[in-house]
């Protein structure tokens, strides 16, 4: 409606907090290969939270690497699926670092001789990617070389209060905002109106 920008998100939880709630997070959504490809110019953005790409592979089948490339950003908060870090271990690219051979020959006289060489090493190996610290995640933005960060702490925010983390009070009650029930205060006066019905002249 109007100008405005939608954000819509899909992960585990098959629902939105209450039954009511109308926005299905994951179950397969028709087509979505297709959508998420031209809800930028509607204005709509997509936020997938998984566990794992496999999550991804295992609903969509061949559509899953379409709907990644279609993701401007990855954030990457910690995980151990082998094919998920993996993938990132390759995304984050190789670093150039010089390696020193020494040999010793041993003999009718000894020997010793030292060689240099340039090779490229993973700057995080898979295994490095699997323990990483609970406190940091990588962040890849399309057209930016991936980061590693640290995980900004959300109670050092300034409206941190206005959170259902710091209190319960705060949460959304998605199942009030959907209700369109008019309540009346005793002796309020109100003015009613007859909707005619619209025929059709056609």
């Amino acid at each position: 409606m109007g100008n405005y920008h939608a954000r819509c998100g899909a992960g585990e939880k098959p629902e939105v907090g209450t039954p009511e709630a109308y926005l299905s997070l994951f179950g397969k959504i028709p087509d979505f290969e297709k959508i998420i490809s031209v809800i930028r110019s509607r204005e709509i953005s997509a936020c997938i939270i998984l566990q794992s790409k496999a999550q991804l592979k295992a609903i969509y089948k061949d559509h899953a690497g379409t709907i990644v490339d279609n993701c401007d950003s990855m954030l990457f908060l910690g995980g151990k699926g082998e094919e998920t870090i993996k993938e990132l271990s390759a995304i984050l690219g190789k670093e150039t670092i010089d390696v020193q051979y020494t040999t010793d020959t041993r003999g009718a006289q000894q020997s010793f001789s030292t060689n240099n060489q340039k090779t490229g090493k993973e700057l995080m190996t898979p295994d490095e990617i699997a323990v990483m610290k609970g406190n940091k995640c990588i962040f890849q933005l399309r057209g930016v070389r991936p980061f590693l960060s640290e995980k900004y702490d959300i109670t050092k925010h300034k409206r941190y209060k206005l959170l259902s983390d710091y209190n319960e009070k705060n949460a959304f009650d998605i199942k009030k905002y959907m209700s369109t029930k008019l309540k009346l205060k005793p002796n309020q006066e109100v003015e009613l109106y007859e909707m005619g019905r619209i025929e059709d002249t056609e």
